[in-house]
């Protein structure tokens, strides 16, 4: 079963940041997505606005045009039938919301302050461990998840933990500790002694 995990960063970019780091980790299979979406607080206007990871409507688009190019060439005309199954996959992606509902992300994240972000992730993992340590080093609150009580706090303990460590071991990620201080340019690196 999938959790949902909310995280409130200072800024998009390293919101935007984490959702990278968690693709690129489920690319390594050390964590299952199923939907992550960095939500952002404008500071011009104070809207919300979602920067889904997936566009539904062009995956829609895609594979209306696959199936409808295949049906087509069962009754001859397949560029026609391209056409209209493209058509029909992009109005059903449109209107199809997968993973955490839209209204709820954008009801969580009406408080945060403008200028921050939100990453919200329905993902499930048995390498907790490993998760926390990738992402650990960029900061942010956790504002939500779906865990029991007990398992929050254990997570919380274990972010706690690997913050920890960072900051006794020396820097080797330097875009990590830009995110974490929140400095701009980057930090200089030391390479422990063997």
């Amino acid at each position: 079963m999938s959790n949902l995990f909310v995280v409130a960063y200072n800024d998009v970019p390293t919101a935007n940041q984490v959702r990278d780091k968690l693709i690129a980790l489920s690319r390594q299979h050390l964590v299952e997505l199923e939907d992550v979406v960095v939500v952002e607080r404008r500071e011009a206007d104070g809207k919300i606005k979602l920067h889904q990871a997936v566009n539904l409507t062009a995956t829609g688009a895609a594979g209306g045009a696959l199936w409808g190019g295949l049906i087509g060439l069962l009754f001859l005309a397949p560029l026609l039938g391209a056409a209209v199954g493209a058509a029909a996959g992009a109005a059903g992606g449109a209107v199809t919301d997968t993973g955490v509902n839209d209204d709820f992300m954008r009801e969580v994240s009406s408080n945060l302050r403008p200028g921050a972000a939100a990453l919200f992730a329905l993902a499930k993992t048995e390498a907790v461990d490993k998760v926390v340590a990738e992402v650990a080093p960029f900061g942010g609150q956790l504002v939500q998840t779906s865990l029991s009580s007990e398992d929050e706090e254990h997570l919380k303990e274990m972010v706690r933990a690997a913050r920890g460590a960072e900051s006794e071991q020396p820097t080797t990620r330097p875009e990590a500790s830009a995110a974490r201080t929140g400095a701009t340019e980057q930090q200089p690196t030391t390479r422990p002694e063997s």
